[in-house]
This record gives structure tokens, sequence and C-alpha cells, in this order.
């Protein structure tokens, strides 16, 4: 690459012809043919005590789903997966599979290829979705009322159980859709034909549950109002602060925060309208590095660099997700860390790096630097949770490293008050995590109120 950081900087839209942009963010993982999906169900094991099961953090009893599959009954198997894991469909799309139940797979051990699972779980539960059996209904209304912050995977998954168990909910959330990361946060090629809003449209169709879009905790509601208001309250907003890179030429233009744009690529109706660099420098190793790099890629970026101050094993996206970068021809550049940002104008030009090294355990820089150009430059490098909206009640809410502290069934310390998903301590960036949280909460919460 040049360093030339006197050059204007390249940022337009309408980079690729039409075509490619259909081409380009089609589904990743095309769902398997019912013959496929015989073929590969007849490839397990059906462990007793399986591992895959173990592994997964909603514990779905794979072998049995899979057995469903073979026997000719998906519906029954959608069942099995979607009783343990309500959003099923969109963790079969973007859970890190390969890290967690087919990396259990004893054929993984055996050959080095595991049974599909997540493919095999998305024929399942996809072949209920369309057919669009209720498969759920609701125990005997109970009078009891729950308020949930949040309508991200650990809020809907917390409100399904909820209204199962025979509970009003209602869903309070401050964008206009539900669904939180899975609507707004992933990849636009791992979600494709509007999945997300389909399985909220399924999740809320056993009744019992209304959403209030467009309210924001400590704006339009308050933690304190919830709590008098509601039996019980369940938090799961997620992360809301953007961590800073604290590097000079931060606030220049061009220097964007990865989520945003992600999201706002999510709701594109017209992705030739979105705004992409010529060349692109993402800083950070996590999978919204990974999917800001890609997917800027497929816009019709020509270059981009993804830098991370440490090697590629101590990355947090997954070895499957950096090869996949790599294969869309993503460069990931690693034991490297910004150092400035070069603007001209306003605008970032370029980005001066500097190479790292681990020195006596800790991580430091070895003083030799490389100035890349930049159009756009992505700071990918975390999120952390915004305690303000917490404040107002009269007793104040437990943290825990900067997140809220939960005991083992997720209560907070608010007697009425439990929390799930990414704003908990110990939390993981994760759907299927954010899920079980939902639904731990949940029969805790029903558990307290049935008392």
């Amino acid at each position: 690459m040049s360093t030339n950081a006197g050059s204007r900087p390249d940022i337009q839209s309408s980079r690729l012809e039409d075509e490619d942009y259909s081409k380009n963010f089609s589904d990743i993982h095309p769902p398997l043919s019912k013959h496929e999906a015989f073929v590969e169900a007849d490839r397990c094991y059906f462990c007793y005590d399986a591992p895959c099961t173990v592994a997964c953090p909603t514990s779905i009893d794979i072998p049995m789903f899979i057995r469903q599959i073979a026997a000719d009954n998906p519906k029954g198997s959608a069942k099995t997966i979607f009783e343990q894991n309500i959003l099923g469909g969109m963790c079969a799309r973007v859970c890190p599979t390969e890290t967690l139940c087919e990396q259990a797979c004893v054929r993984e051990e055996a050959e080095g290829k595991p049974v599909k699972i997540g493919l095999l779980q998305r024929f399942a539960t996809d072949h209920l979705l369309e057919d669009g059996d209720k498969v759920f209904k609701r125990a005997e209304l109970t009078g009891k009322r729950i308020a949930v912050v949040g309508a991200g995977p650990a809020g809907l998954s917390c409100a399904h159980r909820l209204a199962m168990h025979g509970h009003d909910v209602v869903v309070y959330d401050a964008r206009e859709k539900a669904g939180g990361l899975n609507e707004y946060g992933i990849a636009a090629y791992k979600s494709v034909n509007n999945f997300a809003q389909k399985e909220v449209e399924f999740l809320l169709s056993i009744g019992g549950i209304t959403i209030e879009n467009g309210n924001r905790l400590g704006e339009t509601i308050s933690l304190a109002d919830l709590r008098q208001n509601f039996d019980a309250v369940f938090l799961g907003m997620g992360l809301a602060g953007i961590n800073a890179l604290r590097a000079e030429g931060e606030d220049l233009d061009g220097v964007l925060d990865a989520v945003s744009y992600i999201a706002d690529l999510r709701q594109a109706k017209d992705l030739s309208k979105i705004n992409v660099g010529r060349k692109v420098v993402v800083i950070g190793g996590g999978m919204t590095a990974i999917d800001v790099a890609v997917q800027t890629k497929l816009l019709g970026a020509e270059e981009v660099t993804i830098l991370y101050r440490r090697g590629k094993e101590q990355m947090n996206a997954s070895e499957y997700e950096q090869e996949l970068a790599q294969t869309n021809g993503v460069t990931i550049r690693h034991w490297i860390k910004p150092n400035k940002l070069i603007g001209e104008n306003g605008k970032v030009v370029a980005i001066e790096c500097e190479y790292t090294e681990n020195k006596n355990g800790s991580l430091s820089g070895t003083g030799e630097t490389l100035t890349l150009d930049a159009d756009m430059v992505f700071k990918a490098i975390g999120q952390n949770f915004v305690a303000a909206p917490l404040n107002g009640s009269a007793e104040a809410i437990e943290l825990d490293s900067s997140r809220i502290k939960v005991d083992e069934n997720r209560r907070t310390s608010l007697g009425n008050v439990w929390a799930g998903g990414d704003c908990i301590a110990g939390g993981e960036d994760l759907t299927v995590a954010a899920v079980e949280d939902g639904k731990v909460a949940a029969e805790a919460i029903n558990d307290v109120l049935s008392a």
C-alpha cells in the first residue's frame, strides 16, 4: 500500500453494478434441501450424553431433533429446538457452531468433519416458520404483569417464556423494530429476506406480549416506575456505549462506529445507496470487525484491512470468520495498533500504526511505524454498558465490572428486577447465550410470582 496521506478521501455509493449487490449479499449458507438434510442427519451417531448438547448454551437436545429430521418429522424437530431456544432459527444462522456444538461433535474429533448441526437446525426451524404452525400455548392467565426492557434476544426470550406461563408482558424498546442485534447488528448476508422480523412475528404469535417501540430507559420510561407498576422487571438492553480508540484524530470525518454502519446497512432498502470508501481500515478483532470488513468489501471497497493488536489466536472472531474475511479479499494484519489518524480538511486520509509485541507478558509497541491510506476507518473495538439510564430508582442497582451484577438465576440486587444478555457481568456476545439468560430469568420470575 502507498503512504500518500495527502490524497483526498474517495467515498461514494454505487461502486458496483445493480446485480452485484444481490449476488454479494445473498444467503451465505443456502438452506439444505430435504434430501441433503436426510443425508446429513444420517451421519449423526445420536450419542448418549451427547457432547454437542452439552456445548449448546441453551441445551437443545441435538440428537433428538436430528433423529426427528431423519424420521421425516421436521415439525417435531423444530418443536424440540424451540422448546429450549425460541430464537433457534436465527441462532442456526448466526451462532458460531464451529466453536460450540459442531466443535464438540464426535465426528469432528474422529474425522475433522462434524455433522452440520447448524444447517440441520435451520432446516427444521425454517419448515415450521414457513408453515406458520403454532406449537406453543399459554397456560391459564395469572393476572401478573412483567416489564421487559429491550426487544433483543434476551428480552424476547424472557417475554415468550413468561407468556407461556400465563403472564402478560410489555416489552419496551428504543428502536423502531424489535429484534435487537438480530435485526440491527449482524451482517446482512447472514440473515436475508427479513428473517429477523418473521421470527419476531412467530414469537409474538403466542399472545400476551405487547411491544412498545420508541421507549428508552431513562428517557420515556424509568426503572423506578417500572418496578412500581409491574410485578417484575427484566433488563435486557444490551450495550449502548462504544469504546473509544483514544487516538489522535479520532473525531475526523470518515472515522466511524462499525456497529452503527452495520445497522444502517441492515436497514437499507437499496444497498447501492450506501457510501463506502475505496480504501477501508477496520480496527478490532471480533465478529463486528469481520462483519463490517467483509461487507465493505462486498459493497465495492478495493482495499479492506483489519488491524489487530495481538495475534491470530487471540482474535475473538472464530477461525471460520477470519477465513471468511480473507476469502472475500480482506487483509488481516496482526500485531499492529493505531497511533493516530491523519486528516486533511477535517477528513481522515490515512492512519499511522505501530507494530506491537508481547514483551514480558504485556503488550507494547516496538517503535516501528507504518502509514496506510484510508478513506474510511471503522472502530470495532467493542461496546460498553451505559449505566446512567438505571439512575432515578430509590435503590441503586449493583454493578460488577461496570455491568449489572446478577446471580445464577439472573436476579439483580433489586428484589423484583432480573437482567440478561450483554448488559450483565460475564455476559457473552452471543445470541444463543442471551436467549438462555432470558429463559433462565423467566423461569425464576415465574417461580417467584407463583409462590
